[in-house]
């Protein structure tokens, strides 16, 4: 097991959730290790060719999570919701939220500023720290959450 790769209780949650294969195409991959590579490659941003070969074939864990499997038919949001349903259902999500109305002006010479944020260069072991206290459900939401989002950037970028 890699750094980032699911834990055993995540995979023990998300495993029920995931869809089973219908026969006809041949035998699936393993789910696990391709779901692994997948949030390698969202957590690294590194070229899908370039994926480490203990996640299998680069192209299986490409197709699965950007082209034709499951993004295509909405695997990746259905997994989500199933796993907010029952995180909510286990009471580990904090629902509230909070709105402030503060209107804070931007200076002049803030119009040329950047658009894009610099890239987050966290030290080593910074992912460890982050998910510290977090409930099973909890750190894998929030990396589907990141999944579907690369999803959802990857469907505008080709339709537009």
């Amino acid at each position: 097991m890699g750094r980032g790769d699911l834990t055993a209780a995540e995979w023990e949650r998300l495993q029920p959730l995931l869809p089973v294969s219908n026969g006809r195409c041949g035998r699936w991959r393993d789910h696990r290790q391709v779901i692994d590579g997948i949030l390698h490659r969202v957590r690294t941003g590194v070229q899908w060719r370039d994926l480490p070969e203990r996640f299998g074939p680069w192209k299986t864990v490409y197709e699965r999570h950007t082209h034709r499997l499951w993004s295509a038919d909405g695997t990746w949001e259905h997994l989500l919701h199933q796993a907010q349903a029952a995180a909510d259902a286990a009471r580990e999500i904090d629902w509230d939220i909070s709105v402030d109305s503060t209107i804070v002006r931007a200076h002049q010479h803030a119009a040329g500023a950047r658009t894009t944020p610099p890239p987050d260069l966290a030290p080593k072991g910074a992912e460890a720290a982050e998910h510290q206290g977090e409930t099973p459900w909890q750190s894998l939401l929030a990396r589907m959450v990141k999944a579907v989002h690369e999803v959802r950037a990857w469907a505008a970028r080709v339709v537009g």
